[in-house]
């Protein structure tokens, strides 16, 4: 796969639309995925995901893959989403501590059944510090060194919002029922 997405960005560079577009829709679902677990906001999510790939097309000529392109992406939809969320928040005056109100379009991705609307439900109550580590770590498959570097702090400190992240949704799920 990092071998395919080498040769995509060549391509890119290359003026070729048609690996843009592959890379797109390589992507594309598993960066949706992510957004929507920091955001909990399928909109939201959809912006950040497109907004991502707007920048990526633009970078093309400079960009050099130096690891993998998903990772990439996927720290870029993060810092997007991280945005998107801080502009909200001063236009609505909400307190950064207050967690994302649930979107009411149904969320085709994420929420495939009930056990994941539950999931996502228990995340979005998570501090947005930690629901982050959790995402980037479990879908994003990032190290904690690579987090720690994204939210500059210590990788410590990244472990520890992790593993407090994870038994307070072990707490929340154990509370709601959750099997």
């Amino acid at each position: 796969m990092r071998i395919e997405d080498r040769y995509l960005v060549l391509q890119c560079k290359r003026g070729n639309r048609n690996a843009l577009r592959r890379i797109y829709e390589r992507h594309r679902d598993y960066l949706l995925v992510v957004a929507i677990a920091l955001s909990h906001d399928a909109h939201l999510a959809e912006d950040a995901v497109q907004d991502t790939f707007v920048a990526f097309a633009q970078k093309v000529p400079e960009f050099r893959l130096t690891g993998s392109l998903r990772a990439y992406l996927a720290a870029c939809t993060a810092n997007r989403v991280r945005d998107l969320l801080r502009r909200r928040r001063r236009a609505c005056d909400i307190p950064p501590d207050c967690p994302p109100a649930e979107s009411e379009e149904p969320v085709r991705t994420v929420a495939a059944n009930e056990e994941l609307e539950l999931l996502s439900g228990a995340l979005a109550k998570l501090p947005e510090e930690q629901r982050e580590v959790i995402v980037l770590r479990i879908h994003g498959r990032m190290r904690f060194r690579v987090i720690a570097t994204l939210q500059n702090t210590s990788v410590n400190t990244v472990k520890g919002r992790y593993r407090y992240g994870i038994q307070k949704l072990r707490s929340i799920l154990d509370s709601e029922g959750f099997p």
